[in-house]
């Protein structure tokens, strides 16, 4: 959603001949957003990295993981989080879902604890906030940082603490469909001023100074055009989650009488509406009659991770089999209409 804002800063970079900056604390754009990022999600500190999958390899990286650790997550998420977990060469648990938000499930995770447990990371997917509360309890219980994968929840909030805040490191994605965009982009947010500082060196090489690398680290830095669109798009971006809570209203009115699974927010939280999705055992049907007419409903996602030809693992999942089966998001985005929303209705109404 690129405006005459967004142009104006990329041409005026493009003037500087300032492209990217491999200094400790990035270049000017980039320390500037970093700054917004830390004030919209009240965290200590923000760390800008080039994706949101370099986002969780960085945070994985931190923890200073190694071959044979084992990363507990969903096996129902963009194959991203499982691969920046095999990316530093610790092993993806997969673990299953609970069906009325599909995000990680409690009990499950607990239950596929072992000693070679050394993190967690629950998905906050379609901006849906995972437990907190109960992953809190096994993370303290049992010892083990919990890294949230906060790509899809920018906005989203428990209590009025944002995702991504709740523990040791947050994840965000800015690809060009998330509630904001750089075109690429990510950030890490932590309370904790030595991740902060190993996270600096992980996106830049591993160094702080010179080119003497300390740790391992990798080139993750965000280049300055990118920031700088961050910088204008992080400023609309209450605007923008309040298109898209005012379109998933109005959206759940027109579709309510349909026995379709809703999505519903539960108490406390507050979530930003990345993708509007619902379960239907006519999946099928609906979302062909959907395109047919030019909307663009999608399903996210029809292949678990555990069942990509990549990881194909035979373990039993059986939640999120369901919604791997039943799940289609319906565009609620801030570009869509209210006589967009009606036809989608409509055409629902038909087809139910």
């Amino acid at each position: 959603m690129a405006d005459k804002e967004e142009i104006s800063a990329v041409t005026s970079i493009l003037q500087s001949r300032t492209l990217t900056s491999a200094a400790n604390h990035g270049g000017k754009h980039v320390q500037l957003f970093e700054k917004q990022a830390s004030s919209f999600t009240k965290s200590k500190y923000a760390v800008a990295v080039n994706s949101g999958t370099a986002a969780l390899q960085a945070a994985l990286l931190a923890l200073d993981l190694k071959k044979g650790d084992e990363v507990l997550l969903p096996s129902f998420t963009f194959v991203a989080t499982a691969n920046a977990v095999y990316s530093v060469g610790a092993k993806p648990v997969f673990v299953d879902i609970k069906k009325e938000d599909y995000t990680i499930d409690p009990a499950d995770c607990k239950r596929k604890i072992t000693k070679k447990t050394r993190a967690i990371i629950p998905v906050h997917l379609y901006g849906n906030v995972a437990d907190v509360q109960q992953l809190s309890e096994i993370s303290k219980q049992h010892s083990i940082p919990i890294i949230e994968d906060a790509a899809q929840s920018l906005g989203s909030t428990y209590k009025g603490k944002h995702t991504g805040t709740f523990f040791e490191m947050g994840c965000y994605s800015m690809y060009a469909t998330k509630v904001m965009t750089a075109g690429e982009g990510g950030f890490v947010v932590t309370n904790n001023r030595k991740l902060r500082d190993r996270l600096l060196m992980i996106r830049n090489h591993g160094m702080m100074k010179g080119h003497a690398t300390r740790i391992f680290g990798l080139n993750l830095r965000l280049p300055e055009i990118s920031a700088a669109i961050a910088t204008i798009q992080i400023k609309r971006l209450s605007k923008f989650l309040k298109a898209r809570k005012s379109n998933a209203t109005y959206l759940s009115k027109l579709i309510s009488d349909l026995k379709v699974d809703l999505p519903k927010s539960k108490r406390c939280e507050n979530v930003n509406w990345y993708l509007y999705t619902i379960a239907t055992s006519k999946r099928g049907k609906l979302l062909k009659a959907l395109n047919e007419k030019g909307i663009g409903a999608a399903v996210y996602y029809t292949t678990p991770v555990h069942k990509t030809p990549f990881y194909k693992s035979k373990i039993g999942l059986p939640v999120t089999d369901w919604a791997a089966s039943s799940v289609l998001s319906l565009p609620i985005h801030p570009k869509v209409t209210k006589k967009n929303l009606d036809v989608i209705a409509k055409i629902m109404h038909e087809v139910l």
